[in-house]
């Protein structure tokens, strides 16, 4: 039995018996995302040796989810029972399309139906070669008839495509295009050791390409371990997202930093941002970095250990400052606050593909009512004279744009300075984002500066 070129390149097992349970270790991730679990750690708990190939087909899987489904209900109307209907998705999404299949269509079939052989699903194990040999037999016609399904085409629930249309007329299909691709691996250079001029040329030594972006960002032409960085583990550079590398400059830009100034990063885990301020801000700042999960605290340490950098993180609920605030600097207020808040994380789907079908719609106005109720709480907490820049890893407009109208509309003491607005995945400008789009092919983001009245 074969294998692709892209399954060697990519270093998943060509044996059989490994293929089959590969695809019962993706079914049983996808089972359990479909229960509602996140994909993250449900990796973290793959055996090492077989993690990286289940990682692989679970997000080829998930971005392919919402064809498989309708795949499925062509073949078996009725839905199965949730891991036989798991199986039989996980196949489905990784065959149907054999341009980008990571194996030939019939050895993910013959696999799939050994992996049911050998698992829970084993009584069902006929049923689901049958399914799957009428799917080998009437792949073209099948997909054809699942063409018209929106979930099918796009791959994201009905609501959220219906949502994006709603929101952005023009550029919905672009939204869901850079969804569905792989993101790059971006490095943010540490601006105290190296430039991207420099790192570049590190980069060139150990024959690894990349390409400069913005102020301090560095892209890879293909992801990396991070240990075979150059410098990495002494803190030379950092992976994060461009987008993401927008949140300290704007924050920072314009502040006096010939002074002590104290600044607060109010959801800070796992570090990358605070690290960044540090970064730019060197001695100048006196940071104060609040998570709520004591667990995701730990990574902060861990990340500003690396970069060489110290702040005063605090395990602490960023929506209740009389529980951290004395402790945070004695009460006094802070020259600048970043809120990156909490949301529904629509705008990383393509680094995380299980979010598009871990989300409901609900949950879009009940993080927003989170996000509103820190705004709330946190900006009077910034000086006369001070400022707060609220971001979230969002495109949904209740989570940026129609934040900044209501939280205007609250706090005439706020002028919302120049900022990037909504920035979509991939690379076209939108509206009154930054003019290059700020970061090459980023994530999608929203970023919105206020400063208070003296």
């Amino acid at each position: 039995m074969t294998t692709s070129s892209a399954s060697r390149a990519a270093g998943k097992p060509a044996q059989p018996v490994a293929l089959s349970r590969l695809l019962d270790q993706v079914a049983q991730a996808l089972q359990a995302i479909r229960a509602g679990q996140s994909g993250t750690g449900l990796l973290q708990a793959v055996p090492a040796a077989l993690r990286p190939g289940v990682q692989a087909l679970l997000f080829q899987v998930l971005r392919n989810l919402g064809r498989a489904q309708a795949l499925r209900a062509q073949l078996a109307p009725k839905a199965p029972a949730p891991r036989v209907d798991a199986l039989l998705c996980t196949a489905l999404a990784l065959a149907w399309n054999e341009a980008q299949a990571p194996y030939a269509p019939f050895t993910l079939v013959n696999q799939a139906v050994e992996a049911a052989k050998r698992g829970p699903a084993a009584r069902q194990a006929g049923f689901i070669n049958a399914c799957l040999r009428r799917f080998l037999r009437e792949r073209d016609a099948l997909v054809a008839l699942t063409d018209a399904d929106p979930q099918a085409r796009w791959n994201h629930p009905r609501w959220w495509i219906e949502r994006l249309q709603r929101e952005y007329p023009a550029q919905w299909q672009q939204i869901l295009e850079a969804n569905n691709a792989h993101a790059p691996m971006a490095l943010r250079v540490h601006a105290r050791k190296s430039t991207p001029a420099q790192y570049l040329s590190a980069l060139q030594a150990v024959h690894l390409e990349a390409t400069v972006f913005g102020a301090h960002g560095v892209q890879l032409a293909k992801p990396q371990p991070v240990d075979a960085l150059p410098g990495f583990a002494e803190g030379v550079v950092s992976v994060q997202d461009g987008a993401a590398q927008l949140a300290a400059p704007l924050l920072l830009h314009g502040l006096d930093l010939s002074r002590p100034l104290q600044v607060l990063d109010a959801c800070a885990a796992p570090g990358g941002k605070t690290a960044h301020l540090l970064e730019l801000g060197g001695e100048a700042l006196q940071v104060t970095a609040l998570e709520v999960d004591a667990q995701r605290a730990e990574r902060i340490h861990h990340t500003l250990a690396r970069v060489g950098a110290q702040a005063k993180v605090l395990v602490a609920d960023a929506g209740q400052p009389a529980q951290w605030w004395q402790q945070a600097n004695g009460g006094q207020k802070f020259d600048a606050i970043l809120l990156d808040a909490p949301c529904t994380a629509s705008g990383i789907v393509r680094r995380h593909p299980d979010v598009r079908w871990l989300r409901r719609e609900s949950d879009v106005a009940q993080l927003a009512a989170i996000q509103t109720q820190l705004l709330d709480t946190l900006w009077p907490l910034v000086q006369p004279g001070g400022r707060l820049l609220y971001c979230t890893c969002s495109v949904f407009k209740a989570e940026g744009d129609a934040q900044v109208k209501a939280f205007l509309a609250r706090n005439t003491d706020a002028t919302h300075q120049p900022s990037p607005g909504h920035l979509i995945p991939g690379t076209t400008p939108i509206r009154d984002a930054l003019p290059d789009n700020g970061a090459g092919d980023h994530d999608g983001f929203f970023y919105a500066l206020f400063t208070k009245a003296l």
